[in-house]
């Protein structure tokens, strides 16, 4: 399955690349989901980000590898694969790109791809969905104030 989310800043490439740091992965944390953020090394190939997530019933975790990372003139981007992942999710990769539209601004895209235990995908995607639909507007409060 696949989500996408492509967000239009007003800031330049250098500095929304600058800013994805541990303070914007917290800040891009979604309401109603109770996330602990154990670890965050960064965004380059060998870091990793490891995530508590609470519910009423249970703690999960989840740890991300961030296996790649590119980047040319006009785009900066780095993939995250999950290596330990909550139920009901079997793989997790995320590809962060920001692209260069002109000197001021700059497009941020969210671009996931995910793999549900068998007969889940279904009801887990509009929660994901719903997870990620809060990121447009929080990474534009986040660069732009």
């Amino acid at each position: 399955m696949k989500i996408l989310f492509e967000t239009i800043v007003n800031r330049p490439l250098a500095v929304i690349k600058a800013g994805f740091t541990r303070e914007l992965f917290l800040f891009l944390s979604p309401p109603g989901v109770q996330v602990n953020l154990k670890r965050f090394d960064g965004c380059s190939p060998g870091n990793e980000v490891h995530l508590e997530i609470q519910s009423p019933l249970m703690k999960q975790q989840w740890v991300s590898l961030i296996t790649s990372e590119n980047e040319t003139a006009t785009e900066w981007s780095f993939v995250d694969e999950g290596k330990v992942l909550p139920f009901p999710l079997k793989r997790w990769r995320h590809h962060h790109r920001v692209i260069s539209i002109d000197s001021g601004s700059s497009k941020i895209v969210d671009d996931i791809s995910f793999e549900c235990v068998p007969g889940l995908g279904p009801f887990v995607y509009p929660f994901l969905w719903l997870v990620f639909s809060v990121r447009p507007g929080r990474y534009r409060k986040f660069f732009q104030g």
